[in-house]
């Protein structure tokens, strides 16, 4: 039976780590896939999933190691955090001392967009994690895999650490395959990246705490404008392209939202009229939080960007015109009070809390790759991290389940019907 859960490596492991360590991880552990006990269990009960750490005997030999970071897509909290955990633990723990940070995304592994690779030593990154944003800069779009190759062999890259959401970790399944049918001894490490937490087998990404936290202040304005006027309405538009795991907890944690929309539960504009009407009635003010992805059947989503994703309208503009109208139309006036704070939590600094978990997966990721492993991305599954097949981590998007627990808690603090 094919295990779709095995994870890829270099060869056999001939070096004794050079850690310090009171442990290791034994090769033998893993992490159940699911961890219920029921005749509804979705997933094989003997699926595991491969538990992150140090291992006793690595495949490469540090002092003769060459490793690289890129980071791709939109900026996200901890970025900068992940570049300094990945470069100390690499040079304090490991000893590879010849790291290169690789600029503008996979265009940085392209030789004609010339752009020089950033020396990262301990100096270098010491202070970056206090900064939002990524030292290295970031760009969208497929690059030619054959070239990334080219690059790593002419460079003599051994370890390529790719941060970034599903398009990267696409992007590096593909570079891993290639390395493969090139038979090279290149290991291709995923660091997954998505404020949305939408990546399958891992309970949360970098940022998203962050990220949720963040949200607290702009929904807490919108609240408190709303209830400053007669008929009020605060609107607030955040992250969440196609999962709005972001909208949904930032609603439970302020508890001041009366509606929530959010991609994975269809609604129409009659309905949220209607929603609004009746609450203005009973409460005179009303606070709606849109994940971005939400309703995009209304606001005409089209086309495409460089990454491939799609170009989506702007849902939040769309209800506070859409609203205005409406209640123009009926003689009933309101104040619209709109707001996006996405681009102010994407570039900030990540939360205390996330800058610990970006350190955690980072020095996971190093742990994997030094271990010769590759293909695969480093998850949080069950308490645990863990390794994470690219294939299985890009297959699927984690979502919403609306008739799942998270749903179930977002309708119960809201009150709402939709």
């Amino acid at each position: 039976m094919i295990n779709r859960l095995e994870i890829q490596t270099l060869g056999p492991c001939g070096i004794d780590s050079p850690l310090d360590s009171r442990f290791f991880r034994d090769e033998s552990t893993g992490v159940l896939v699911d961890a219920t006990v029921g005749s509804d269990a979705r997933t094989d009960p003997r699926e595991i999933l491969e538990q992150a750490g140090p291992r006793s005997r690595i495949f490469f030999e540090p002092a003769r190691t060459r490793a690289a970071i890129v980071t791709c897509g939109g900026l996200c909290p901890g970025l900068n955090d992940v570049i300094r955990a990945v470069t100390t633990v690499l040079w304090y723990r490991y000893g590879v001392t010849d790291i290169r940070g690789l600029r503008y995304g996979y265009q940085g592994l392209v030789s004609s967009y010339n752009h020089q690779p950033l020396a990262l030593t301990p100096e270098t990154v010491e202070d970056i994690h206090k900064s939002g944003g990524t030292i290295l800069g970031s760009s969208r779009g497929p690059q030619d895999t054959c070239e990334i190759v080219d690059f790593l062999v002419r460079n003599e890259i051994d370890i390529l650490f790719t941060i970034g959401g599903d398009g990267t970790q696409r992007g590096s399944r593909d570079i891993a395959e290639e390395v493969r049918k090139r038979g090279l001894s290149i290991s291709v490490i995923g660091i997954p990246k998505t404020i949305d937490n939408d990546i399958a087998l891992t309970t949360r990404t970098f940022g998203f705490e962050t990220a949720v936290a963040m949200s607290r202040d702009p929904i807490n304005g919108a609240h408190n404008e709303a209830k400053g006027v007669n008929n009020g309405i605060g609107l607030v538009k955040l992250m969440g392209r196609q999962s709005g795991f972001v909208a949904a907890y930032a609603t439970l944690a302020s508890s001041d939202v009366n509606l929530l929309l959010v991609p994975e539960v269809p609604f129409t504009l009659e309905s949220v009229l209607k929603f609004l009407e009746k609450r203005l009635k009973r409460k005179s003010h009303a606070v709606i939080v849109v994940a971005e992805g939400a309703g995009q059947d209304l606001a005409g989503a089209s086309g495409q960007d460089a990454s491939g994703n799609t170009l989506f309208g702007d849902i939040g503009l769309f209800l506070k015109n859409a609203i205005e109208e409406h209640f123009r139309q009926i003689s009933e006036p309101v104040s619209v009070k709109y707001i996006d704070p996405s681009y102010i939590i994407r570039s900030a600094p990540a939360s205390a809390d996330d800058s610990v978990f970006c350190f955690q997966l980072a020095e996971n990721a190093v742990h994997a790759a030094m271990s010769g492993r590759t293909e695969m991305v480093i998850g949080f599954w069950n308490g645990h991290f863990v390794h994470v097949p690219v294939s299985e981590a890009v297959a699927s998007r984690k979502k919403i389940d609306p008739a799942g627990a998270l749903w179930q808690s977002v309708l119960d603090n809201t009150g709402q019907e939709l």
